[in-house]
């Protein structure tokens, strides 16, 4: 799962600072659990936001309006033959994706499986806490809880990718990664972090990231990507494939070779006292030479016992992360890698879909890393995919 610390330009269309990296967020959209709402400061704030003035009505606050998903009417155009509906009728999609409700019921974890600290109120709070703070060094014992979640999450990702066909929903995916979760006693990271409603992200064609599984249908020529996540012995491990839902067409062949290469190219460089602004320069060479473009509003991140912790590395060039790597870090990079020119995207109302601006297809591939003496150790690695090389 794609970090959320704050690394989003200025959300203000009238920002007169150049819309930077802003780290101001809006209350009240982080109490709905809408990602993505950062100012450059109060004064971008104030002008787009009806939480501490009045006068901008038509422009921010429609955000916070639209949220919570509407129940449809009987006449209502949006729901489907099959009763499904889409709840976000007036929004304006980008591409041809479309939400499918309703959502099943949220699913159950035993009792007896150990849970992270935001399993009951959605807030991260160590992870609050903590931010901020230099990247951890695990010791010896850590590095091996981390070896252990992260083959499991492995595990759960490839049977997850065997279930992907067309005709297969993505609430069913979402159940078998559920269950496969904790049937090996681990809690899947993504349910109720920060309000996220589900197990797994699913993010199909033009949804970059965070897509929630619901009713929709996996058709042939779709791309989906799996994004699996889980607590184990007190440690997170995380990953995420993109894959081909039957025959795919020369465009999505090329989007998931260059998420997969230049993630590649990536992991090549690091190594002890290799620079985390040094990814971005490897991947977004790779990206551009295939045609397509680095999505920068999301980050790789630090991961151990906290999901998301420092680092936050970024995938584009020229860059301003700061730090090096040192043996005993552990972290996540997976670029987000979009067809065409626009790295930039839009959120649906959910709070959490994000899809390309333009509507083309993106594609995205994840591996969790150890830095160890001699160099790197991928500890999420699985079997070379011949659809992504041509040797």
């Amino acid at each position: 799962m794609s970090s959320i610390a704050p690394t989003v330009t200025c959300q203000s269309s009238d920002c007169k600072n150049g819309r930077p990296i802003s780290r101001l967020e809006c209350p009240t959209c982080n109490k709905l659990g809408i990602k993505g709402s950062f100012f450059c400061g109060q004064e971008c704030f104030k002008a787009n936001s009806q939480c501490l003035t009045p006068c901008a009505q038509k422009t921010h606050k429609i955000i916070h309006d639209i949220v919570t998903p509407r129940q449809p009417l009987l006449d209502d155009p949006n729901i489907n033959p099959d009763g499904t509906f889409n709840p976000f009728g007036t929004f304006n999609f980008t591409g041809t994706m479309r939400p499918r409700y309703p959502l099943s019921p949220k699913r159950v974890v035993p009792d007896h499986i150990p849970r992270p600290d935001y399993v009951e109120t959605g807030i991260p709070t160590s992870e609050v806490r903590k931010q901020g703070q230099p990247p951890r060094i695990l010791s010896p014992a850590e590095q091996e809880k981390m070896r252990t979640v992260c083959r499991l999450g492995r595990e759960i990702l490839d049977l997850a990718a065997s279930h992907v066909k067309p005709g297969v929903t993505t609430d069913f995916i979402d159940e078998i990664v559920h269950n496969a979760t904790i049937e090996r006693g681990a809690y899947p990271s993504p349910l109720n972090y920060r309000g996220y409603p589900k197990s797994v992200c699913l993010s199909i064609n033009e949804v970059i990231c965070h897509g929630i599984p619901d009713q929709r249908k996996l058709q042939e020529g779709d791309i989906i990507n799996i994004d699996v996540s889980l607590y184990y012995d007190g440690m997170h491990g995380d990953l995420n494939e993109t894959y081909p839902v039957g025959r795919v067409d020369d465009d999505s062949i090329k989007v998931m070779r260059a998420s997969r290469h230049s993630l590649d190219e990536a992991i090549k460089l690091c190594k002890p006292g290799a620079l985390f602004r040094d990814i971005g320069k490897a991947i977004e060479p790779v990206a551009r030479a295939m045609g397509c473009a680095v999505v920068r509003q999301y980050t790789g991140h630090g991961i151990n016992d906290l999901f998301h912790a420092s680092p936050n590395i970024p995938h584009y060039a020229k860059n301003r992360a700061v730090g090096a790597m040192r043996p005993g870090m552990c972290f996540t990079i997976e670029p987000m890698i979009n067809l065409g020119s626009s790295w930039d995207l839009i959120h649906w109302p959910d709070g959490w879909t994000a899809t390309t601006a333009d509507g083309k297809r993106s594609a995205q591939f994840e591996e969790t890393l150890l830095i160890t003496e001699t160099g790197v150790e991928s500890l999420t690695a699985g079997p070379r995919r011949a659809d992504l090389y041509d040797d």
